[in-house]
This record gives structure tokens, C-alpha cells and sequence, in this order.
């Protein structure tokens, strides 16, 4: 029997690998992505202690990016875009996040395949809330995407972030997570008695320096990149954005930013013993964090995640 595929058209804008796990055009609705939120085990529906307060981060929603003067932009390819959306609040960057200045988006995967290449890619923008007059480009601290995932020897968190800016100041310079060489106390700043271990939730752990630098991330090298803001806060351009990862060798492929393409090979993410019950876990993970205090947005368009 001959078998023929047909694709939806929206794919043209994406590079693909052979095998498609999912592809989420948030016109056709949330597709399994939801908010991060901590585990509610405890008696009363509590949570284990931690240094970040993980219960107030910013809520995600479908939305035609909807802005005061020029009306509704909708997506880049329909009306609905998946938005995140931090609250009206941020600490000195040095410290650890404040509760809301962070929103995440998470999708709950496991793996089919066996250990090869595994892509991200989404179209994206970004933008605070127009709040007040201005332009306030540097009032977004940060935004990225990353895999958690875990094997039967380790977890894993492989990642890019985008450093916009730091208490003001900007950066423009990408990131891609790989823990320093620090304690569990070291990585949750400080703090005895905390959940987490070394290398997981570098999003939010590890400790944070003036130059932009984290115990959770490294620089990328040549990694400074200008991207299309535009003129005003209530205009929004999609990007393009595209991570290559090998999990047989357990290393970083490449890195693409709009047109420009950066080597990581030979780079690899930090290795954690694994966590009980979550055995080939592949969640695919969006954040964005505010700077200062007010909103900052992050409208996903599509996203793809492909295997070979």
C-alpha cells in the first residue's frame, strides 16, 4: 500500500527533522501547553520549601496580541498567538527571581524515539505592557526556551536564553544552559534545606552576577545579536528561533537566530541524578521575565518540535 502525506502549509516557515512530535499553531488552541506550576503534595495542598516562590508566576493565554493604538495584530499566521505574560513585579537581577516576574509555558511530553537529534523551533515576539509613554525595550529581562528531560542515568535541562537586559542596562546576548561547577546550597542561593539539586530549573535557579552571567547558563560564543523591536511598544515583529540538540551524545548541535546560525557543538548540559517517576520525560519549556515593574509578554505564534 503506497501511503501519502500531506502537510498543513503553515510548516513552510519551519526546518523540520523527519519525524514531527508536534506541531502547535495556537489558532487551533492551547495544544497541551500550560503554565508551570510547583507540586501541590503537601498537607492542605502546600509546597515543599524553596527559596522561589513558584506559586504567583505569570499566567499564559491564547490572545490576538491585542494593543491600544494599533488595534488587534493577531498572529503571524491567524488571529491567536500563545501569550505569556509576566506580573508587575522584579527584583535586582542579582537575586532570585521575585514571585510573578516570570511566566512559563510548559508542554508534558515523553519520549517514543531512540537517542538522535531533537529540534525546537518557534516563531515568536516580544514586548511589555504600554503601560506609559516611551519606548521600554529594556524593561524585559529575558526570555528563552529549553528541553527538561530525563533518561534512566540522568535529567537533563537543554536550553537558550536571550539576555536582554540587566537592571536597565541592555545586553542582547544569547545563552544556553549549562550548570557551573557549585553545591545544591550554591545553586539555590545559598539556602540549606531547598528541593532542588544542581542543574534543574536553571531558569530560576542559580546564582545571577551584574554582567548578566548565571550559574545556570554560559555565554554563547560571538553570541551578541540585535533583534527586531521596533519603533514603538505596541508594534510587534515575528522571529525566528531554532535549537538543535543530539541526545545519543547528549550535546548541543546548533543554535539559530533569525538568519544567523551559531555553532555549540562539543557543549553539553549538566547531568542530575534522576528524579523518581519521571523516567523519559521530554517537556518542552517557553519563558519570558520582566526587568522591572510591569508586564512583560512573550506571543508564541507556532511551535515545531521534530526528531530524526
Amino acid at each position: 500500500m503506497e501511503r501519502t502525506l500531506t502537510y498543513d502549509g503553515g510548516l513552510a516557515k519551519y526546518q523540520p527533522l523527519r519525524h514531527i512530535i508536534c506541531y502547535d499553531d495556537f489558532d487551533r488552541g492551547p495544544s497541551g501547553w500550560l503554565n508551570l506550576m510547583p507540586n501541590y503534595t503537601l498537607e492542605n495542598f502546600g509546597v515543599r520549601k524553596s527559596i522561589v516562590e513558584k506559586t504567583q508566576w505569570g499566567p499564559i493565554m491564547l490572545s490576538s496580541a491585542t494593543f491600544r493604538f494599533p488595534g488587534t495584530h493577531g498572529s503571524m499566521n491567524g488571529t491567536y498567538s500563545l501569550k505569556l505574560a509576566t506580573r508587575p513585579t522584579a527584583w535586582k537581577y542579582e537575586g532570585p527571581p521575585a514571585p510573578g516576574s516570570v511566566s512559563h509555558a510548559i508542554k508534558r511530553l515523553t519520549t517514543h524515539r531512540k537517542p538522535g537529534l531533537l529540534q525546537f523551533e518557534m516563531w515568536y515576539a516580544y514586548k511589555p505592557e504600554q503601560d506609559r509613554i516611551g519606548l521600554s525595550e529594556k524593561d524585559i529581562r529575558a526570555f528563552g526556551i529549553c528541553f527538561d528531560m530525563q533518561d534512566a542515568k540522568a535529567r537533563n535541562f537543554v536550553g537558550v536564553r536571550y539576555v536582554n537586559s540587566v537592571n536597565g542596562e541592555m545586553k542582547k546576548e544569547w545563552q544556553y544552559m549549562q550548570a557551573a561547577d557549585v553545591s545544591d546550597e550554591e545553586w539555590a542561593y545559598d539556602t540549606s534545606g531547598d528541593w532542588c539539586k544542581r542543574g534543574i530549573d536553571p531558569i530560576w535557579y542559580g546564582k545571577r552576577y551584574p554582567d548578566g552571567a548565571t550559574d545556570g547558563f554560559k555565554f554563547v560564543p560571538g553570541g551578541r545579536q540585535e533583534l527586531c523591536y521596533n519603533e514603538s511598544d505596541d508594534k510587534i515583529n515575528w522571529l525566528y528561533l531554532r535549537l538543535l540538540y543530539d541526545t545519543a551524545k547528549k550535546q548541543y548541535v546548533e543554535f539559530q537566530s533569525k538568519d544567523q546560525v551559531f555553532d555549540l557543538r562539543g557543549k553539553s548540559p549538566s547531568d542530575t541524578p534522576p528524579y523518581a517517576r519521571i523516567e523519559g520525560l521530554l517537556n518542552p519549556v517557553i519563558w519570558v521575565e520582566t526587568d522591572t515593574d510591569r508586564r512583560a509578554f512573550l506571543f508564541v505564534d507556532s511551535v515545531v518540535i521534530s526528531m530524526e
